[in-house]
């Protein structure tokens, strides 16, 4: 019989390298160990904070006790499927969820979206991708922190200005989607692939357009402190801050 008790993480981030108001919270339903601890693992690496079950079976004792701002919600768990788990949640409040299957047909997609997820990401995925899709619902919800500080590096999202060691910087629309898409993937390292994905919106390989804004974004940042953005070669990309 699976273990399904609940079992949880804190962001791992230091308090200078955390969003700059309470972690959102968030909870993973997913019945496969691995990807759970995976999925659980990278939103914690992101700065959230996690707990998980591995079936629906204490769904509303998880969400009466975390007050989740999101759920990571599998579709094909023993039990009572992802589907019927929808409503269940919506009972709860306004809770973000994002489901997460193997099931990619259109008649799945469809009940599921029409059904009340916000999000549908096919398995297998990236974690990377999930990771943004996670922050782009809870952005849209209101429930992301618009200000995030990692370490001597501070974003207004709303307000659409950045500044390094108090120094503004002068980015253009494109060069702060790609360091908010970046500060949401801190510390991971993120491949030109889904650079392209998260901040333009499709997937064809374009290394030119990638490695110029990137070059671009790098010697705006240098400006004003020493390198955090750094190349992965032949892999991709990472922000990597200083530790204070």
């Amino acid at each position: 019989m699976t273990d399904c008790s609940r079992t949880g993480r804190a962001g791992t981030r230091s308090v200078a390298d955390q969003f700059s108001v309470g972690a959102p919270r968030v909870l993973v339903v997913e019945d496969s160990e691995t990807i759970r601890e995976m999925v659980s693992e990278a939103l914690a690496d992101a700065g959230y904070l996690t707990e998980n079950l591995c079936d629906g079976t204490d769904l509303e004792e998880a969400l009466e006790g975390l007050r989740p701002d999101l759920v990571v919600l599998d579709v094909m768990l023993p039990g009572r499927d992802g589907f019927a788990l929808i409503d269940v949640i919506r009972e709860w409040g306004d809770i973000g969820i994002v489901l997460i299957t193997a099931r990619d047909g259109l008649s799945d997609r469809l009940r599921g979206l029409d059904g009340g997820a916000d999000d549908y990401v096919v398995k297998p995925f990236e974690l990377a991708e999930l990771v943004s899709r996670v922050g782009a619902v809870l952005r849209r919800r209101g429930r992301l922190p618009q200000v995030v500080q990692v370490g001597d590096l501070v974003l207004d999202v709303e307000a659409g200005v950045a500044t390094r060691n108090g120094q503004p910087l002068d980015l253009t629309a494109t060069e702060l989607r790609l360091l908010r898409f970046l500060v949401e993937q801190r510390g991971r390292i993120v491949s030109a692939n889904q650079i392209l994905n998260a901040v333009w919106g499709y997937d064809a390989y374009d290394p030119n357009l990638v490695q110029v804004h990137v070059s671009g974004l790098r010697r705006k940042l240098e400006a004003h402190g020493p390198r955090i953005l750094h190349t992965a070669r032949g892999i991709g990309y990472r922000l990597r801050p200083l530790r204070s």
